[in-house]
């Protein structure tokens, strides 16, 4: 949905409190006016509750507190602003807190952990929350939250339409055409911000993959669809293979598809790669002979969660060291019969909600939680069973190659003892490795020896 749409210019906030509790007091006082439904006590009890469980500090000066309650509009959204800032047990030392974005959804809002992942994602942006600072008063402000919530502030930077660019533009179409592709793929973080609306004037069905996030709505209309894919390489067509799985996942290409791909050193701002890719062929070994790569009961938006946390991790590490992990996810009532607990369950007795990998403020808890060994167990539908688990399944069908050890050997076991997919982080190289009946899966390269 249209994050602007849930935003209004009454329930913005020039915040005098110097504590969360009192900030989050002002705020309901400009919420609850129009709805005598809400009760301003039960909500303030019931933010500060939440706070007690989990943080809800972003980072940035930013702090996102959210609640669900019974109400008949699915969402409340205001606003608050402290240019002195305001304590928040959150913050790292003496840090202080600018903005509070409050979030009130109603229970039947189907999309909330999409809408507060979106919030997040957006209020993670520096530059963005400099723009809300300096905002002279709070019309400003208004003007710039709608431009951000809207997704206007993506900031693309019109690509070099250069000789080079147009031909290797207009020929990519004629190699699609040739071929038989049944779709463009258009690498753009090969420009630097993103290729602006109106650059591009395709006659097929056009895929647009990038890193940034483009909200639903933005004016992007010469792509058909858009595959937000993270990369960490500067490599050529680096996001490739997981936009493929992504792609495939959503529905958005076919097993039988054959795509053409157009892309360039990330930032270059210049197109020089054109590659044809026969789907079937790239994936054949993974689908051994099956039409579903994904298990019916995991949602795309959760496998694509779960390999940005993996990505991240290994690129990332924990507290400057490496970490190797584990993902199982989907087919949990088998799944569980195959594993046994190494540690006391530190998921257990949370709400689901809270739990969900989906949710944006599990990305801490995720990370924390990577050196335990043992395996993260997730619900296809994005819910933490458990972590630390050790997995009892073998497989002695699947020979793995050389260098990799008992995580893997797990990973391939469960995903064929269970219809489940598994992913690896490993420890030494860096790579993430996706598993599905057995067949491993590389997403990400390895990483370079120092030296």
């Amino acid at each position: 949905m249209r994050l602007d749409k849930i935003i209004a210019r009454t329930r913005l906030v020039e915040l005098k409190s110097a504590d969360l509790k009192g900030a989050l007091g002002e705020l309901l006082a400009v919420s609850v006016a129009k709805f005598p439904d809400l009760k301003p006590d039960v909500l303030l009890r019931s933010l500060m509750q939440r706070e007690s469980t989990m943080t809800t500090y972003l980072g940035n000066g930013v702090s996102l507190p959210h609640v669900r309650v019974k109400m008949s509009r699915p969402y409340v959204l205001a606003v608050g602003r402290s240019r002195t800032g305001i304590r928040h047990d959150g913050g790292a030392g003496d840090e202080r807190i600018h903005f509070i974005i409050m979030l009130i959804a109603g229970e039947k809002a189907r999309s909330y952990l999409q809408v507060l992942a979106s919030l997040a994602r957006l209020l993670k942006e520096p530059e963005f929350i400099d723009s809300l600072l300096i905002a002279s008063d709070l019309d400003g402000l208004y003007e710039k939250l709608i431009a951000g919530l809207g997704g206007i502030t993506a900031r693309p930077v019109q690509a070099q339409q250069n000789r080079v660019n147009r031909l290797m533009l207009r020929e990519a179409e004629r190699v699609a055409e040739g071929a038989g592709c049944g779709a463009l793929m258009v690498f753009g973080d090969t420009f630097v911000g993103g290729i602006e609306a109106g650059t591009l004037q395709p006659k097929l069905k056009t895929i647009l993959v990038t890193r940034n996030l483009i909200e639903a709505g933005q004016d992007l209309h010469e792509f058909a669809e858009t595959i937000q894919v993270r990369s960490f390489s500067n490599q050529r067509l680096a996001q490739m293979r997981s936009a493929m799985l992504v792609g495939l996942t959503r529905g958005i290409i076919s097993f039988n598809d054959r795509v053409c791909c157009i892309g360039g050193i990330t930032g270059s701002n210049q197109f020089d790669t054109l590659v044809v890719v026969d789907v079937e062929r790239e994936f054949q070994t993974l689908l051994t002979g099956h039409a579903a790569l994904l298990p019916q009961d995991v949602k795309p938006e959760v496998l694509e969660r779960v390999i940005a946390v993996a990505t991240e991790l290994a690129v990332e590490g924990r507290e400057g060291r490496p970490v190797g992990c584990l993902f199982v996810v989907g087919d949990t009532p088998k799944v569980e019969k195959l594993i046994k607990p190494l540690v006391l369950n530190p998921f257990y007795g949370y709400k689901e909600e809270d739990r969900n990998i989906l949710n944006p403020f599990m990305d801490e808890t995720i990370k924390e939680f990577s050196s335990i060994d043992g395996a993260f167990v997730i619900r296809g539908d994005g819910v933490v069973l458990s972590a630390g688990s050790l997995i009892q399944a073998t497989d002695s069908d699947h020979a793995l190659p050389s260098g990799l050890g008992s995580r893997h050997a797990a990973a391939a076991a469960i995903s064929v003892a269970s219809d489940c997919i598994s992913i690896v982080v490993s420890s030494s190289t860096g790579q993430v490795n996706l598993f599905r009946r057995g067949v491993m899966l590389p997403l990400t390269e390895r990483r370079m020896a120092p030296g």
